[in-house]
């Protein structure tokens, strides 16, 4: 496995100074008041519950809609847009008072929030934020700063040498491209050459681990896999020690329960942790103070915390 030089370097705020803080895996649900008279209803909107990331957020906001009294009607899209646009159309129907949204991709994405606009329902967008069409308020990680500081950790640890392959997520959403933005940041001026690289369709480990055994085949000198999220990269660490490729360095993003274990037992260099827990809760109280008519930034983006080996602990044990 990748030995990583002896460094630690976090971007963003410490553990002690995020707001809000609780250990991933509870499993939550919206809640109401006896009567259920009275009580606000936010649909949320989700691309899949296969990815711990959209798993952590919905956990984080229907735990927060609970203690708030809130109702939360919930839709899956199993990846399938077309399927998501039909379900923001019955949360219109159901006469939600808000509507969470992460887009299950960048077609159609801007439907619903038109969709949502047009009926007078005030919607949040997390993680990826449709082109032409943004949210009344959209949450995520800045994932350009994040990524920036992954790439510096990269040229850090490699000397600023070697061949790159990356693992992208799906092309066009706003993760991929400002993971894409920030990563060439940090690793501009060194001599690391990117030698392939190639997108998935759905963030998934089972693509990481197709992609990356079939670049590594075209490029056996690859000495560095870039998973843009953790179950790619997972999914690359697992090739590459299939292919007897151990000394490859393998970096993810996202801060995933299994991407923090395989950080800490050396099967990634290095990820980025989100703050899940933080999000999922900002988005239902923006939500609701949409509903109430107070002013919220368009933009709400999160430090995102590059995590090794000398810091994964923190965020095993607590997960911001």
């Amino acid at each position: 496995m990748f030995r990583p030089r002896n460094s630690l370097k976090r971007l963003g705020v410490g553990l002690a100074a995020l707001t809000v803080a609780v250990t991933l895996g509870g499993c939550a649900t919206g809640g109401a008041d006896d009567s259920g008279e009275g009580t606000l209803k936010v649909g949320l909107a989700v691309p899949n519950q296969q990815s711990p990331f959209f798993v952590a957020i919905r956990q984080s906001l229907e735990a927060e809609a609970k203690a708030e009294g809130v109702d939360v009607v919930f839709a899956d899209a199993k990846n399938d847009s077309d399927a998501q646009v039909s379900q923001i159309q019955d949360f219109i129907t159901q006469g939600v008072d808000a509507i969470v949204y992460i887009p299950a991709g960048a077609t159609a994405a801007t439907v619903p929030v038109r969709s949502a606009k047009e009926a007078g329902i005030p919607i949040v967008t997390v993680d990826r934020n449709p082109d032409g069409a943004p949210g009344d308020t959209f949450i995520a990680t800045d994932s350009v700063s994040a990524a920036e500081a992954l790439g510096e950790w990269v040229v850090e640890q490699t000397g600023g040498q070697g061949e790159l392959g990356i693992i992208q997520g799906q092309v066009g959403t706003t993760p991929e491209q400002a993971r894409d933005e920030g990563f060439q940041e940090g690793i501009a001026g060194s001599d690391i050459v990117e030698v392939a690289r190639q997108a998935s369709t759905a963030w998934l480990q089972d693509e990481g681990y197709d992609i990356a055994s079939d670049m590594l085949q075209a490029h056996p000198d690859i000495t560095i896999l870039f998973g843009r999220a953790d179950g790619l990269a997972l999914g690359a660490a697992q090739a590459a020690q299939n292919a007897g490729l151990e000394e490859i360095l393998v970096v993810g993003f996202d801060g995933d329960p299994s991407g923090l274990q395989a950080v800490a037992d050396g099967e990634l260099g290095a990820t980025i942790t989100q703050q899940t827990t933080l999000m999922g809760a900002l988005a239902l109280d923006s939500a609701v103070k949409l509903i109430a008519g107070e002013e919220v930034p368009a933009e709400q983006l999160q430090d995102g915390i590059l995590t090794t080996k000398d810091n994964v602990q923190d965020f095993i044990t607590t997960h911001p």
